[in-house]
């Protein structure tokens, strides 16, 4: 079960990482079409996480502080190194000052704290 719950968490830590870029995303870009794109992005990778967080733990109920921990230090990582490769290719506007509060935000929504 260990087994299978860790990779869950995995699962879900990729997919809301990916829907925190996404969002940060959105916010850089001027161009609509692009910025439609980058919208339902993050709204497909948001909806898949919500489902990883439905499997791992109840989901009324919070998970333990260590797997809070844990998951909110690998998200914050992951998208401030994609942002940054990003930032290295050319992206430009983009803010690594939202990443903390954009993650405490989407956590809260999915009830992870």
């Amino acid at each position: 079960m260990t087994q299978n719950r860790n990779k869950l968490i995995d699962l879900f830590i990729g997919n809301i990482s990916n829907s925190v870029v996404h969002k940060i995303l959105e916010k850089a870009i001027d161009d609509r079409d692009i910025w439609q794109r980058y919208e339902k992005e993050s709204i497909t990778s948001w909806k898949i996480a919500k489902k990883y967080r439905e499997k791992i733990n109840p989901v009324y109920s919070s998970l333990p502080e260590k797997d809070i921990r844990y998951i909110k230090t690998k998200v914050i990582n992951k998208v401030e190194s994609e942002l940054t490769l990003r930032i290295s290719k050319g992206y430009e506007n983009i803010s690594l000052d939202l990443i903390e509060e954009l993650v405490d935000k989407i956590l809260k929504e999915i009830n992870i704290t």
